[in-house]
């Protein structure tokens, strides 16, 4: 019976260092930018903004459910030599980004890949409405000045298939999050 409870506690010994690595952490940030259309000549650039919610899961593995709103520019299109102007597409969108890293989510510099899938609504007057899953992928550099804050730079590329084609933006993105979940001390 001893040899039990000895390696139950040398078990919870081991155990505890991992235990803490694994603590997960959550912060809460928002994002703004620049969205440019990827061939598209019925499409300007515009802005994009929106909130994340990074979940660093494991030290180096951190899930994003995020929101995003998109506002695109008027462009001018000819059509038998007459040129018109259309508005561009808006688009809400909705999904989760999975990143290679912590997202500034501990003290220092961080380089991230991250990708992504999503929920789009491309809207705009005059044509059909657009609800397809789109995906993401896209590089970060987060800067944490002081353990609770972190500033991001990102740069994606996102997609979303159509029926005959798809749409492509390439965005460009400047975030802050803020860490309000993880234990002191736990990277």
């Amino acid at each position: 019976m001893h040899r039990v409870w000895i390696g139950l506690g040398l078990g919870l010994a081991l155990g505890a260092a991992p235990a803490a690595a694994l603590t997960p952490q959550v912060g809460a940030g928002a994002f703004a930018g620049a969205s440019i259309p990827i061939v598209q000549d019925d499409n300007a650039p515009g802005p994009i903004f929106g909130v994340r919610v990074p979940v660093n899961v494991f030290r180096f593995l951190t899930a994003e459910p995020y929101f995003a709103r998109t506002g695109g520019g008027e462009a001018e299109e000819t059509f038998g030599g007459l040129v018109y102007k259309r508005s561009g597409f808006d688009i809400n969108a909705f999904g989760v980004n999975v990143a290679l890293g912590n997202l500034g989510l501990s003290p220092g510099l961080s380089f991230y890949p991250y990708a992504g899938i999503g929920s789009h609504a491309l809207s705009r007057n005059g044509s059909e409405d657009i609800d397809k899953f789109g995906f993401q992928f896209g590089l970060g550099l987060g800067i944490s000045p002081i353990p609770a804050l972190a500033l991001n730079a990102r740069g994606e590329l996102s997609v979303v298939p159509t029926d005959q084609t798809s749409r492509k933006f390439a965005n460009v993105t400047l975030g802050v999050t803020y860490k309000i979940l993880g234990l002191p001390g736990v990277p």
